[in-house]
């Protein structure tokens, strides 16, 4: 699996063959292209990141500069510290394990608890923004669920066991644009894109494919589409949006394509043969939600779920208090079309004068069996269904609560430490710059050295270098940063190397 480190937005579905037709193997081949844009992740590890920036100075600038590395990282560690703190302990508060324990402790008013988890719901969001993760809109969920990829049953969430008013209040109060329909009852953030690859026969999803073109065949010619695409909820109407971009202009975006069965051409010979079939994925996701409450003393657990490498076609697999899928539009189409035939061919062999009894009950036979092979067939798709969440539980889920909390302030420090790191090179390197001419810069040095693209935030970055003391804006509007020697004596010494020497002092000395 592949990540790109791209934000999600859109994609497009583009006809490859002019016209429709009923033979299979000439039927509407179509591609579906998904535009990614850059995200402002730098998707190089630090360590990687100092050592190829230091390879490139003198040998007596190199531990000037691996030092001021150090100070920089410790300093902004120490900046962060008391508001990582304040965001745990609210946390712990709301710990679904042992937060209600600490709350009755506590002895608060209902009121006082309500002011402390949106004060915790404030300081989770600013983290959210500092990792650079994003809040799903209904655009982007439409695009994900508007193809299957291993989840071939309709997933739906049972909005009876979800809390309404802990993300109504905070949303009244804090306005987002573009939420998505769900954010009152659970949000969902994203970050980053990979690319994930299956290659099998597939028999049973390429027979599907064919029986579903047959029928909505047979649904156009007799006028029922438009009759049944009427009757939308306001769900199925979301999910059916699709944003039409243009492949064509030159931008910085990245374009992948979804390769799925259903948009194949599906001759004899890709019946026979195995197929590759692709699926975007979110990197990372981060699912926010509070259970209904179901006891009479309120509860007031909080979860925080963590996922990784998330098919966007199967972001059902994350939702909070899954309904267990029922049968498909297509195994209800299979089972009346079966009944319909069965009565159809047992009133036409009763009206024979000599009706054959025998006749009628292999009919009859026929018929039941179908139908249970169509149900056996759904029981199999569901415990395919069952194991695929059991995996995703073990296997994709990082974490969740305070493990989440913790992994996501470290990323906010890393994420922030390389950005000093890059633009004061630059400046040191390059001399002084705008900053525009400073954001230009700091990505080309990305996309030469490292083969990766990044959007850099040359703004945060600016303002930490100034708070830091090292850098100073010009009258020309133009940045530009101290030496190494002197730009670390204005950092100063840390508490942490103060502590490190004590130690190398006591291994010495035993």
């Amino acid at each position: 699996m592949a990540s790109h480190g791209d934000g999600f937005i859109c994609h497009k579905l583009v006809n490859q063959i002019k016209a429709p037709s009923i033979d299979l193997r000439t039927m509407t081949k179509k591609r579906e292209v998904i535009r990614l844009e850059r995200e402002s992740v730098i998707p190089i590890l630090k360590p990687t990141l100092i050592s190829a920036l230091s390879s490139h100075l003198d040998t007596s600038d190199r531990d000037e500069f691996l030092m001021f590395c150090q100070r920089v990282e410790y300093s902004i560690r120490a900046w962060y510290l008391l508001q990582f703190d304040d965001l745990l302990h609210l946390y712990s508060l709301f710990d679904p394990v042992h937060g209600a324990r600490k709350l009755e402790q506590q002895n608060l008013s209902p009121e006082e608890i309500d002011v402390l988890e949106q004060k915790f719901l404030g300081k989770l969001f600013q983290v959210m923004e500092k990792s650079n993760f994003k809040l799903t809109t209904d655009e982007e969920i439409a695009v994900a669920l508007s193809a299957q990829y291993r989840l071939n049953l309709p997933i739906s969430v049972d909005e009876s066991k979800l809390d309404k008013k802990l993300l109504t209040k905070y949303f009244m109060e804090n306005p987002h644009d573009n939420l998505p329909y769900f954010a009152d009852k659970y949000i969902i953030f994203r970050r980053g894109i990979g690319i994930d690859q299956m290659n099998d026969h597939f028999y049973h999803t390429k027979v599907n494919a064919i029986i579903i073109r047959i029928w909505m065949f047979f649904l156009k010619i007799s006028g029922l589409k438009s009759l049944l695409g009427a009757s939308r909820n306001r769900q199925s109407q979301v999910f059916s949006k699709q944003i039409d971009i243009s492949t064509e202009s030159e931008d910085d975006g990245l374009y992948v394509e979804r390769i799925r069965v259903e948009n194949m051409t599906l001759g004899i010979s890709t019946l026979l043969k195995k197929i590759t079939i692709q699926e975007p994925t979110f990197d990372r996701i981060i699912v926010v939600y509070r259970p209904a409450n179901t006891t009479k003393e309120m509860e007031r657990g909080i979860f925080v779920k963590h996922f990784k490498n998330i098919p966007m076609a199967d972001l059902e697999i994350v939702l909070p208090e899954k309904k267990n899928p029922g049968l498909t539009p297509m195994d209800w189409v299979k089972f009346l079309v079966s009944a319909a035939i069965g009565l159809v061919t047992v009133i036409g062999s009763l009206s024979v004068p000599k009706a054959d009894v025998k006749v009628i009950f292999a009919i009859l036979s026929a018929v039941g069996s179908y139908c249970v092979k169509t149900y056996l067939s759904f029981q199999g798709s569901l415990v395919s269904y069952q194991s695929l969440i059991t995996s995703c539980v073990y296997d994709k889920q990082l974490d969740s609560g305070r493990g989440t909390l913790l992994h996501l302030c470290d990323e906010v420090i890393q994420q922030e430490v390389k950005e000093v790191i890059i633009s004061f090179y630059i400046l040191m390197k390059q001399g002084k710059a705008t900053k525009q001419e400073l954001d230009m810069r700091c990505e080309e040095l990305i996309q030469r050295q490292f083969d990766q693209s990044c959007n850099f935030d040359v703004d945060d970055a600016v303002h930490k270098l100034e708070k830091l003391g090292i850098v100073v804006q010009g009258a020309d509007g133009a940045y530009f940063c101290a030496d190494l020697g002197s730009a670390n004596k204005i950092i100063g010494i840390t508490t942490e190397e103060i502590v490190s020497k004590a130690k190398e002092g006591d291994s010495s000395s035993t």
